[in-house]
């Protein structure tokens, strides 16, 4: 039987603003978002009795229907309308819980190979709208690149790609809650908003230092004492070390650093790896050409 390989790319916030209520009872969000390379590998084999598997190296995720992966691949079952199957093996290194969508990209990488395998012919819009089926992250997830979101953060507008640069990824051994930090937030809490007008002309003159100065995620303001007071540490390293600019990505609880050409971030990667189980040195990644 037909097999693929695709490979899911983490996705980071370079801003991320939460406007109101949307009248489904969502939040409306206004995100910057960016793909970089560091990714998961999903291997797609098709099989003819009908059935799906999914096997992941972390052993505590799901292997059935809560599995993003596993969805995103009855979708297109589905739509092929034979009775085909697919084995699907994740081997992970987007860590979990960190605001990386590493389960949105999941399904994305198997939006991409199960459209090739099963000779469906749909185009990247298509695959998005599939995508929106299944959560709000992964129709950027599709094609990846430099995009604004809006609406519950699915509704995208492609964005110049920004200067060339390198991105330290640092989770903490913590995750947090995304309803318990929405919660937070509907508190009523007089919030600061990130300048998105000023970012994205930054990203439009191709000003990295204007960009990374201007990155802000809402969501540290509302993060409990103990777990902001562990993300500025790491903020804190970042700049220290040369960053030009850092900031939690998503609702948490990974932190990202850029650092200009030549600045590579090393010194900050060595210091911060001794403490946290994940940290990493990622490049950004072009949008991604779907067939």
């Amino acid at each position: 039987m037909k097999r693929c390989t695709e490979r899911a790319f983490a996705k980071v916030n370079l801003s991320l603003d939460v406007l109101g209520r949307l009248p489904d009872g969502y939040h409306s969000m206004e995100t910057v978002m960016q793909g970089i390379d560091l990714c998961d590998k999903v291997e797609l084999s098709l099989r003819e009795d009908g059935e799906i598997s999914v096997w992941s190296n972390f052993r505590f995720l799901p292997c059935d229907q809560r599995n993003l992966a596993w969805r995103a691949a009855r979708l297109l079952l589905d739509r092929a309308a034979r009775p085909l199957g697919v084995d699907i093996r994740l081997t992970k290194r987007i860590p979990v819980g960190a605001g990386l969508a590493g389960g949105s990209a999941d399904a994305a990488a198997v939006l991409r190979g199960m459209n090739l395998l099963l000779s469906l012919g749909l185009s990247a819009p298509e695959l998005e709208a599939l995508g929106r089926e299944l959560g709000a992250d992964v129709p950027f997830c599709v094609r990846g690149g430099t995009a604004v979101g809006r609406g519950r953060g699915d509704i995208l507008t492609a964005l110049p790609a920004p200067p060339e640069s390198t991105v330290l990824v640092c989770k903490p051994r913590f995750s947090i809650s995304t309803p318990k930090l929405f919660a937070r937030l509907d508190q009523g809490k007089r919030l600061r908003h990130p300048d998105t007008p000023g970012l994205l002309s930054a990203l439009e003159r191709g000003d990295l230092l204007e960009l990374s100065q201007r990155m802000y995620n809402v969501f540290e303001e509302v993060l409990p004492p103990s777990m902001a007071r562990e993300i500025a540490a790491i903020k804190s390293v970042m700049l220290d070390c040369g960053a030009l600019g850092a900031v939690m990505t998503g609702t948490g609880s990974a932190v990202i650093g850029l650092f200009a050409p030549g600045g590579t971030g090393e010194a900050a990667r060595a210091r911060l790896e001794g403490q946290y189980a994940c940290c990493a040195l990622s490049q950004m990644l072009p949008r991604l050409n779907v067939s």
